[in-house]
């Protein structure tokens, strides 16, 4: 019952309603820029002298906290004469600021409440792909280039896949098809990286080769291959215990854009917003 509770938009709303109540009665009671009172709370006051301790590596003096405090009061009777005056309008830095200390507070009481082991499991469940562990193999290969051989690469590839079949796994390769740049043993790799390699779509051509065995030609971005998967493992979903940093990391970024969406929508609902239409004719100009 109480994790199904948790889970409420509502609860939600309202947790996030205590947090801006919170926050703004500590930052000073909801005075504006119209008021001519300031009100300095003693968790401001504990705020500043912690700062100073944090920078010095000790509390301040009475003096030095009398001088943070003036200076905090002029800070805050400068900020206010600015507002009033029209000084933060149309001013970009200033706006991003303000809306990103709003959204401070949706992300404050997004982390205060850590999801547990369940929610995570969820999450993952929803997010299978994001996650799964790729197939890996570990192969030797011999490259043919069709673009020295022409007409003559894949008879030529057929007659290296006979040798190397009659000679075995272990057979010696060095001496064996064209020169390249591409690797002649690769161990366990992603499919993926195999496609980084030797061109889009190699991966899954071999990904069906029979293990221990010579197969092929299989052609790649280059040209032919003759190829011996020595190992393959499977793709495979991870426990949640092994990605766990991660798929909280996840989730609770997902939980705050949801989060983050839910406040604009409840408090777009206190504006009539217009949107006037540009002069078709003048917006060129």
């Amino acid at each position: 019952m109480i994790p199904r509770l948790l889970k409420e938009p509502l609860l939600h709303f309202l947790a996030l309603g205590a947090a801006l109540f919170l926050f703004f009665q500590w930052t000073g009671g909801g005075s504006g820029p119209g008021s001519e009172r300031i009100v300095l709370t003693p968790g401001q006051i504990d705020h500043l002298a912690a700062g100073f301790a944090k920078t010095w590596q000790r509390p301040p003096t009475e003096p030095e906290l009398k001088g943070l405090i003036d200076d905090w009061v002029r800070e805050e009777i400068a900020v206010r004469e600015a507002m009033a005056a029209g000084l933060d309008r149309d001013d970009t830095v200033i706006r991003r600021r303000l809306r990103q200390k709003l959204e401070f507070v949706v992300e404050d009481v997004v982390e205060a409440t850590p999801p547990t082991d369940a929610q995570l499991q969820e999450w993952l469940d929803r997010h299978t792909d994001e996650f799964r562990i790729e197939p890996r193999v570990a192969i030797r290969q011999v490259y043919v280039s069709t673009d020295r051989r022409g007409a003559k690469a894949d008879a030529a590839a057929r007659e290296i896949l006979a040798r190397l079949s009659a000679a075995g796994a272990d057979a010696a390769i060095d001496t064996l098809g064209d020169a390249s740049l591409l690797p002649q043993e690769l161990n366990l790799a992603p499919l993926s990286d195999l496609d980084r390699l030797f061109g889009e779509g190699f991966g899954a051509r071999i990904e069906s080769a029979p293990v221990g065995v010579w197969s092929g030609p299989f052609e790649s971005g280059y040209g032919l291959h003759v190829v011996l998967v020595r190992e393959r493992v499977a793709g495979s979903t991870p426990n949640l215990a092994n990605v766990r940093p991660a798929v909280e990391r996840e989730f609770l970024a997902e939980r705050r854009r949801n989060q983050l969406a839910a406040m604009y929508e409840r408090l777009l609902d206190k504006y009539d917003v217009v949107v006037e239409q540009r002069d078709a004719e003048g917006s060129g100009s």
